[in-house]
């Protein structure tokens, strides 16, 4: 998080935003019911379950609510 962010939807907000941390618990669900079957640990899952690749926070524009990787917001404040 370094350097000026900007909102890309709402073009004025350059000051007021919410970062959101991603927590990933992988688990392993019952196709019917949608109850929770297995808790895995991040490091050990079963074989057909890939792991979580994704950011590891978030940033939403608390003026429009617009929510996107961190990247979008820091590459538009750069330019604006």
């Amino acid at each position: 998080m370094n350097g000026p962010y900007c909102c890309p939807n709402c073009k004025t907000n350059r000051s007021r935003f919410n970062i959101i941390q991603q927590v990933v618990q992988p688990v392993k669900m019952d196709p019917k019911s949608g109850e929770i079957i297995e808790r895995y640990s991040n490091e050990h899952t079963d074989p057909f379950h890939l792991s979580y690749k994704g950011p590891e926070y978030r940033v939403q524009c608390a003026i429009c609510g617009l929510v996107e990787d961190e990247y979008t917001f820091s590459k538009f404040g750069e330019h604006h």
